[in-house]
């Protein structure tokens, strides 16, 4: 079904383009929205991530769903860190003090008594740097190489922003819980 959609969005079909939209639009919104965290940002970021992937899709070499649906959640990411960067809303810290004083305690939270939404929020709160890093890193599984590639920055940077990025969202996590209780 995907791989005929495709054909017919290569023949300029307004319909196939609505459709792939449709059945499409809500899981990448949610790549949107782990980058871009304001609504009517995202929103823009996502409508030209649809404008690229329709553009580019006659010079997509099609193979199957799942290497489509890579090819369109990388150019989603690609389009919201391009976002950030032109906004000059990336930026990246060596050492953060508040994930300083997070204790060793808190490295392993309980995730299982919040909601993947609860999750998504404290995710989309973490300073810009970690919640790049740790979004291309966990969700897209780039290796710090990429990510430093990437955003133009070392991989260093990349492993620090990551592990700040895990204790800062255990901590939230950990505070999270306890105030449910």
């Amino acid at each position: 079904m995907v791989s005929q959609l495709v054909e017919r969005i290569r023949q300029k079909d307004q319909r196939a383009m609505s459709q792939l939209y449709q059945l499409y639009v809500e899981e990448l919104s949610s790549v949107c929205y782990r980058y871009v965290p304001s609504e009517d940002d995202a929103k823009d970021v996502l409508q030209n991530s649809f404008v690229k992937i329709f553009t580019s899709i006659p010079t997509f070499e099609y193979r199957n769903e799942s290497a489509f649906k890579a090819w369109m959640k990388q150019v989603v990411a690609n389009e919201a860190l391009a976002f950030l960067r032109n906004r000059k809303k990336l930026l990246f810290v060596e050492q953060d003090q508040t994930a300083d004083e997070i204790d060793e305690e808190s490295a392993s939270p309980d995730t299982e008594r919040i909601s993947p939404d609860e999750l998504h929020q404290l995710i989309s709160e973490l300073p810009d740097g970690y919640r790049m890093v740790l979004n291309l890193y966990v969700f897209e599984n780039y290796s710090h190489r990429q990510i430093a590639s990437l955003l133009g920055i070392k991989e260093s940077t990349s492993a620090s922003q990551l592990y700040y990025a895990k204790k800062l969202l255990a901590k939230r996590i950990k505070d999270l819980t306890k105030y449910k209780q």
